[in-house]
């Protein structure tokens, strides 16, 4: 067995102020050190409250030309180069403070970042860091004709071919990601754009404080910039920056070899939510499906006591745990005497999809309640998204329903993302949105 590989976080603080590349702004940023588990979180000094977006895949807003997150209606923009930084200098945890809603781009590349990570300082923390392990190959390809393809390996690697129109400046690069190389052989890569694609973009009102000391521009067979090129392939190298600063959204360590072939924000983020969902996938079944005894959770008459459903509308037999103040587990046992039964495909019985919707607003509902200690309210569903049922739910099942709340605001709207298991596969998933009225 491997010993364990630590999180890291940065040493101290460190910063500088540069021009953000779309809005042309100046911008301070500032890079603080972080506890273990905190991931890393862009923080908007300049904004009321200064609230902090997580950099995980699930706040991915837009990825034309650049990788956007946000929460609500606060967003950060083009923030690869500094994932990427961090990400390959091995940093685990931080928080990335901003005065303006991009971060400075420095030359294009990502040395600026790099520098500012050396200046920090990296320290290990007292926790093993997260990994996903590819164990079966996984792609994504795009009618724009990228491929990204994710194969098994012990170690992080990228191998990228990179090719303009009419496959002009096709260049192949492949490195195993470690702090070192990242240093020396990806992060000077500065970002590129093709003439043809410069005008639609300040048409977008875009690139404002673009000029050739911050990118590349390539016309016809030209290479138009302030400085000559860092390396015969620099646009190769700067793909594997965009990717490794992408894949950062995963917010774990990934140990496989990504192989790409022409590829772009889109398709990088398509790869970085297939990995998430099937680590979701994983986690699921790797939870111990033991019933704890003792006052881990409810029992039906204790469900009863906080739901007004009742027999043949009660989907939820007894609550099994509490993990977290946010999340719990609640148990259904599907048997042949369900009243739908008789009308859902009779001669070949299956929950109806809609019932395993229920069951999970039924969880979360209980959820709510504990946390806002009181039974008085009613909880109506306001809307279920991302809905999808993978396999059919049939009699002698038991099927556990995992709920986790996302987001509150006040003590009138919730938003819970929830799941339901069979023999430890995922049978169905929904984001679901509730309001609450008084009884």
């Amino acid at each position: 067995m491997a010993t364990p590989e630590f999180q890291q976080t940065l040493g101290k603080v460190a910063g500088f102020t540069g021009t953000a590349l779309h809005t042309g702004e100046k911008v301070t940023l500032k890079l603080h050190p972080a506890p273990v588990d905190y991931g890393i979180k862009f923080k908007r000094k300049d904004l009321q409250d200064e609230p902090t977006i997580d950099a995980k895949i699930e706040n991915l807003k837009m990825v034309e030309r650049a990788t956007t997150i946000g929460e609500g209606s606060i967003r950060v923009h083009t923030v690869e180069h500094v994932l990427a930084a961090l990400w390959a200098m091995g940093v685990d945890n931080a928080v990335v403070e901003m005065d303006a809603n991009e971060p400075p781009i420095g030359d294009g590349s990502a040395q600026a970042y790099v520098d500012l990570v050396r200046k920090a300082g990296v320290t290990e923390q007292q926790e093993p860091r997260k990994f996903f392990n590819v164990r079966d190959t996984m792609h994504v390809e795009s009618k724009t004709g990228a491929l990204l393809i994710l194969l098994p390996d012990d170690k992080f690697r990228i191998s990228c071919t990179q090719a303009g129109p009419n496959n002009q400046f096709s260049q192949f690069y492949s490195m195993e990601v470690t702090p070192p190389l990242f240093e020396r052989e990806i992060a000077p890569a500065r970002t590129f754009v093709y003439y043809e694609d410069v005008k639609p973009l300040m048409d977008k009102n875009l690139i404002k404080g673009g000029s050739l000391e911050n990118a590349i521009v390539v016309r016809g067979d030209a290479v138009l910039s302030k400085e000559p090129l860092r390396f015969a392939d620099e646009f190769v190298r700067h793909k594997i920056l965009d990717i490794i600063g992408d894949l950062a959204l995963v917010g774990r360590r990934i140990r496989g070899h990504v192989v790409a072939v022409k590829p772009g924000h889109a398709s990088n983020a398509e790869l970085a939510r297939s990995i998430t969902r099937e680590q979701t996938r994983r986690s699921a079944v790797a939870t111990p499906r033991t019933i704890p005894s003792g006052d881990g959770g409810l029992d039906t008459d204790e469900v009863m006591q906080i739901l007004p459903h009742r027999f043949p509308f009660l989907m939820v037999d007894r609550i099994i745990s509490f993990e977290t103040e946010t999340k719990c587990v609640g148990v259904k046992t599907v048997t042949i005497n369900e009243p739908f039964f008789q009308g859902h495909f009779p001669g070949h019985p299956v929950m109806p999809g809609v019932m395993q919707v229920e069951a999970m607003a039924q969880v979360a509902s209980i959820l709510l309640f504990k946390l806002a200690k009181t039974t008085s309210r009613i909880g109506y569903f306001m809307s279920a998204d991302e809905v999808k049922f993978r396999k059919p739910v049939l009699p002698g099942d038991t099927m556990f329903i995992h709920a986790e709340l996302t987001k509150s605001r006040g003590e009138r709207l919730a938003k819970a993302k929830c799941h339901c298991v069979v023999n430890d596969a995922i049978v169905s998933e929904a984001e679901l949105m509730f309001t609450f009225l008084d009884k």
